[in-house]
């Protein structure tokens, strides 16, 4: 008998090869390998003629395996890749999107590319997996970052300088995120002004704001994923989810695929429960430290 195909996980793949697992799904997608459908991921025609399979069981899923043999064809595609990849940095990205270079970084720093260090602008670990890299300047040893060109064409980054610029955007919402919205519709006006979904968002709102803590309501996340957090403080770069409803089937779902994104990419988390709400004065403060955040 010949030797058996072996098959590998596009998550295993990207670990063999050495690329950021989301890099790999991203780079798949441009090859018209995979697609997106229903928030899964789906072979196209071109993924099964290179030999794709779905595979599932019942702790994972289902996911798309790759034959081992696609390893070289993959990994001279990257090498091809970096040799032709243009890299530009903040004040190109500024000139690009007629922002001022004051504004890019921290805009990229809202978005959790970059963060601030006392010299420069340091590469976080999501601005790695999109293709950024670290450098510093001859001469002074500041760092920096530089961004491939194909970085103006991001639709994170896109959304964001529009909203900075006041143009907003046209967001469509799919799937389970859409189902939640229709349900509960944000009618609650919480002390600054925020209309919130429910009552417990709107203590959480208000106890924010009353803290002087800056925050955003039902931010997206800057990932390529459709996913919309319940509050977001920029400083810290922390995620606030309020878990509501423990009887819903769909809510239940649609918080374990939530919180698999949060663990995906390593986000700063802080989880609020209905008995959290009644107890806001002793257990936020304790919560927002964690992060160094110091409230009142």
């Amino acid at each position: 008998m010949g030797n058996q195909q072996k098959y590998l996980s596009t998550t295993s793949l990207s670990k063999l090869i050495n690329v950021p697992t989301s890099e790999l799904f991203s780079d798949l997608t441009n090859l018209g390998w995979i697609e997106r459908k229903n928030d899964t991921w789906a072979l196209t025609q071109i993924g099964i003629e290179k030999g794709g399979q779905l595979r599932s069981d019942s702790l994972r899923g289902t996911w798309i395996a790759w034959p081992e043999s696609l390893r070289e064809e993959i990994e001279n595609m990257k090498t091809s890749e970096k040799k032709q990849t243009t890299y530009i940095n903040a004040t190109s990205l500024s000139q690009i999107f007629n922002v001022s270079k004051l504004r890019i970084n921290p805009i990229l720093s809202e978005l959790g590319w970059v963060e601030k260090d006392r010299k420069g602008w340091i590469l976080t670990k999501l601005g790695k997996s999109i293709g950024g890299k670290q450098l510093e300047y001859d001469k002074t040893g500041i760092p920096y970052v530089t961004w491939p060109e194909s970085i103006v064409n991001n639709k994170r980054l896109v959304e964001t300088i529009r909203q900075v610029q006041g143009e907003g955007t046209d967001e469509k919402v799919s799937g389970t995120e859409f189902s939640f919205r229709e349900k509960f519709e944000a009618k609650h006006r919480s002390a600054d002004g925020h209309f919130v979904r429910s009552k417990a968002e709107m203590l959480i709102d208000n106890w924010l704001y009353m803290s002087e803590i800056v925050h955003a309501y039902e931010r997206k996340l800057p990932i390529e994923e459709d996913v919309y957090c319940d509050f977001y403080l920029p400083v810290g770069k922390v995620y606030i989810e309020y878990w509501g409803i423990e009887n819903d089937p769909k809510y239940l779902e649609r918080k374990k695929s939530k919180l698999e994104i949060y663990r995906k990419y390593s986000f700063n988390l802080i989880e609020l429960t209905e008995s959290d709400i009644q107890n806001l004065d002793d257990i936020f403060p304790k919560k927002l430290l964690k992060f160094g955040i110091q409230a009142f």
